[in-house]
């Protein structure tokens, strides 16, 4: 029997069922990550570059030389290599020399005495360094010991002669130095020499002490913007002399040296424009000779801070005693970089 009281079927069953998705499609997986793959070796080596070579060619119209050095740096600018040599008026080569310099080491061989010098220097630590100097062809050379014993400017070097073992001992500090040799006489056999020099201020200037082979110098210096004062005296031959120099402005400058002893005295005028060009003219009593001189590039600069590269000195000289045979002189300097 049927109950009626029951809720009759749905007409569409298939509707009130909850519809299920069809599940996504499979994706495929993801390619793997590519493997490194071994690379070759590679060894990069720096540029090749050539070393700079410098030559330098300097003549002197007075001597009628030529004076040729030719350097070049290598190895990292940690060595030089230098040749210089001489022409004489006939173009023959004169005094040939090599030198190689580094750090530590350096060699100098004369090819006309077939001779060598050696110098070495060692730095052992902050405050020593060892020195080594030794000349092939005469079999003599120097060791020296310098040590640092307290800053600023204190110092102590030990220097002997080798095969002598006759050392020289020096003391340096900030107001000079003295020196202890023991030397070899003909009527002593052995002495011990001081020389010493000590320096010191007093009333705006310096005063100089300088004691050697039992002669004293003492000398005094005033300097401030416009004038110099130096007077001089030796002990004990009692020879008396003094500099006198007079600054007119930052260009134009005058200085005058007089010797009590011998009378003979000499003055130089100097201008200078600038930095590359200075005009000097004097007189030297003693040779009795008045001269005048130009300097086109620094005159106590070198070559290579000049305009060019290049230093020109003109110099004319009259003789008091005979002003027909003047002579006109020049002396240049140029320096290539090749």
């Amino acid at each position: 029997m049927v109950d009626s009281t029951s809720d009759p079927p749905p007409p569409y069953p298939n509707q009130l069922v909850p519809r299920i998705s069809p599940p996504p499609p499979s994706l495929p997986p993801p390619p793997p990550p590519p493997q490194p793959q071994a690379q070759p070796c590679k060894f990069t080596f720096p540029p090749l570059t050539r070393p700079p070579i410098r030559v330098t060619t300097e003549f002197d119209s007075d001597s009628f030389l030529f004076f040729h050095k030719i350097s070049c740096k290598f190895l990292d600018n940690l060595a030089k290599l230098k040749l210089s040599f001489q022409n004489d008026s006939q173009g023959e080569i004169i005094q040939p020399q090599l030198s190689f310099i580094t750090k530590h080491l350096s060699v100098h061989y004369d090819f006309e005495e077939f001779n060598a010098l050696l110098k070495s220097s060692l730095q052992l630590g902050s405050r020593l360094q060892l020195r080594a100097l030794h000349d092939v062809k005469a079999h003599q050379g120097e060791l020296s010991m310098v040590a640092n014993i307290a800053d600023p400017g204190y110092a102590f070097e030990l220097t002997s002669p080798v095969p002598s073992s006759v050392p020289r001992a020096t003391l340096k500090f900030p107001l000079g130095e003295v020196s202890l040799e023991e030397r070899e006489e003909e009527e002593v056999k052995r002495t011990l020499s001081v020389n010493g020099i000590f320096k010191g201020h007093i009333l705006n200037g310096v005063c100089t002490a300088q004691y050697k082979d039992e002669d004293l110098n003492l000398r005094y210096a005033y300097k401030d913007e416009q004038l110099s004062f130096i007077p001089s005296v030796s002990l004990p031959s009692n020879v008396f002399s003094f500099a006198f120099k007079r600054r007119f402005g930052p260009s134009d400058k005058l200085s005058y040296w007089y010797n009590f002893d011998s009378k003979y005295w000499s003055a130089v005028y100097k201008h200078v424009h600038g930095k590359d060009f200075k005009f000097k003219a004097g007189y030297d009593s003693e040779v009795r000779l008045g001269w005048a001189s130009l300097w086109v590039g620094d005159e106590g600069g070198k070559a290579k801070t000049a305009p060019m590269k290049m230093k020109v000195q003109f110099m004319l000289q009259v003789p008091q005693d005979n002003i027909g045979s003047s002579a006109l002189m020049f002396r240049v300097k140029k320096r290539w970089d090749i």
